[in-house]
């Protein structure tokens, strides 16, 4: 069944926002996302872009812009300024290809100032998840990440785009 033909089969006035998926889902995210974030501003100087992109180098060390862009989900605008202000920090450090040194899709690197940060950071962002999951039974958290990876897989599917890689939070 099509998009289109799903929309014929519903009503307008049956929408109510709170019951929207998407919605609820989006919701969700800002309430965890503004949570963390504050925590990551006061205590780090980083915003969740910055800090999204640290995880993601501290797993793959060299990343080009566009590598981490699919991993995390942010568009490309999000992550040359989240590069930009992890770089004027020296947290991270650009480096040609090192496939093809004439590449203009350089990589990304941590520096050691940027891995000692993601060890501080970790234990602390591991918290805040146990935190928001101590409500649920481990086979809810496990159900809970799996339905998440099915949403975001059809998510992709609809929208054209391969299905991304696991994320940081």
């Amino acid at each position: 069944m099509t998009i289109s033909s799903r929309v014929s089969e519903t009503s307008a006035t049956g929408f109510r926002r709170e019951d929207h998926l998407p919605d609820r889902l989006s919701v969700a995210t800002n309430a965890v996302s503004s949570l963390i974030a504050r925590a990551y501003e006061d205590r780090f100087g980083l915003t969740v872009p910055q800090w999204r992109l640290i995880c993601v180098l501290a797993e793959e060390p060299a990343l080009s812009r566009s590598d981490i862009a699919a991993r995390t989900g942010m568009d490309k605008v999000t992550v040359n300024r989240a590069a930009l202000g992890l770089s004027r920090r020296r947290l991270i450090r650009r480096s040609e290809h090192q496939q093809d040194r004439q590449s203009h899709h350089p990589t990304l690197t941590l520096t050691r100032e940027g891995t000692h940060l993601h060890g501080e950071i970790a234990p602390l962002a591991l918290a805040y998840e146990a935190a928001l999951i101590s409500g649920l039974a481990p086979s809810e958290v496990a159900m809970l990440k799996r339905l998440l990876a099915r949403l975001q897989g059809a998510a992709q599917a609809l929208g054209g785009y391969p299905a991304p890689r696991a994320t940081a939070a």
